[in-house]
């Protein structure tokens, strides 16, 4: 059996696939990206110290119920691809025995993409993997989906962007789409139709209602709760891997920095949390000319830009209501209410005049349904895709 972390043979035109094996391996992986998406306008280079912390095994505790296999793709000794390959045992858990993924994917060509797509299928195959899902860089909550609509503006804070080309390089290779994840863009400086401020103001009229902001001085306490209603109300969703307890506080301590009280709400019944709303200034904006360098000078521009944020574009990446109100009229009014009042301090502290919302599940209904109400509209669609191996 060939061992699939050995170096392929050269192609014809000088072609090698190889693992990823030490630190200087790691930095050609994670440059690389920057490299083949130079000329893209709408590619927004992430910053070079967060890749490099979800690919450590050390820092990120997604690690420690999954594994991955990074390959870097060369032709002459030049690196023009990447991808990585991933065992995650929540994954098998919860989406099925023999389920493996892919990720990271960056191609110069379909040559490229074919030898990678198939390197990364034999690893899992050496794992006794009968499926493969993906892309995921790394996991669900990191980057899900391949982008197939939406090329032509710029992504916002955590979601990805990549060549219109690869879509038809991934099915190619024989994969079919599994699933499609869909963001909502919307004029946030005006109000939202009648119906909608209608139901806000009911609500605002119950006693048993209470809408709060987060404390960022317990924010570590906030954060658990946030993302403890997270895990109960997404947890009927496909796809959906829970947080443990580690990647709650390593999420915590990530966002730390980056939110701010007013743009995150909590929603109380009879003094019980049960809904919540995370919505983040668009930081795209603020780190676009930092070419994903924080040093030596980028990261006193970013503390200065973070201290003020004047952004276009506001994010909703999270939101949930706990399972047992779903279906309710009273889930989606605690929705309207937090989509509401987070609308308004955006618009008023921030200066911002869009919104984006997602990623949502094509099968979605509440949410869409939700997504409808508020008059916007699908602005970029995010593609998984799967194949038997």
């Amino acid at each position: 059996m060939t061992d699939p972390n050995a170096p392929s043979a050269p192609s014809a035109s000088g072609l090698t696939i190889r693992a990823v094996e030490d630190a200087g391996d790691r930095k050609a992986f994670v440059d690389l990206a920057y490299t083949l998406n130079k000329d893209d306008p709408n590619w927004i280079p992430p910053l070079k110290t967060e890749v490099h912390g979800l690919l450590d095994s050390r820092t990120n505790p997604w690690f420690e119920h999954a594994e991955a296999r990074l390959f870097l793709a060369e032709r002459n000794g030049v690196p023009v691809g990447r991808i990585s390959a991933q065992v995650d045992q929540l994954v098998l858990e919860h989406m099925g025995a023999g389920t493996g993924q892919w990720g990271m994917f960056e191609a110069a060509d379909a040559e490229v993409a074919a030898a990678l797509i198939h390197r990364a299928e034999a690893w899992l195959r050496g794992r006794d993997m009968t499926r493969s899902l993906g892309p995921f860089s790394l996991g669900i909550w990191d980057e899900p989906g391949l982008l197939v609509k939406g090329h032509d503006h710029p992504p916002t804070v955590m979601m990805g962007h990549n060549s219109p080309l690869y879509e038809g390089w991934v099915e190619a290779a024989g994969y079919k789409g599994v699933k499609d994840l869909y963001t909502y863009e919307l004029d946030v400086s005006k109000g939202f139709p009648p119906l909608v401020n209608r139901i806000v103001e009911m609500g605002e009229k119950n006693p048993r209602i209470r809408l709060r902001t987060v404390d960022k001085k317990k924010f570590d306490e906030e954060a658990a709760l946030i993302l403890g209603i997270l895990n109960d109300a997404w947890a009927e969703n496909w796809g959906f891997i829970p947080l443990t307890e580690s990647e709650i506080a390593y999420a915590g301590k990530k966002l730390k920095p980056i939110v701010f009280e007013d743009l995150i709400r909590v929603a109380e019944l009879d003094g019980e949390p049960v809904a919540f709303m995370m919505t983040l200034p668009d930081l795209n904006e603020l780190t676009k000319d930092l070419n994903g360098r924080l040093f030596p000078f980028g990261w006193a521009k970013l503390l200065w830009r973070l201290r003020h944020p004047k952004v276009t574009t506001m994010r909703v990446p999270l939101m949930g209501v706990v399972k047992r109100l779903h279906g309710s009229r009273l889930a989606s009014q605690l929705a309207f209410m937090l989509i509401e009042y987070i609308r308004r301090a955006g618009v008023n502290h921030y200066q911002a005049s869009r919104g984006e919302v997602g990623w949502v599940l094509e099968d979605n209904g509440p949410m869409r349904s939700i997504a409808d109400a508020i008059e916007s509209r699908i602005n970029r669609v995010y593609r998984i895709y799967e194949k038997a191996l």
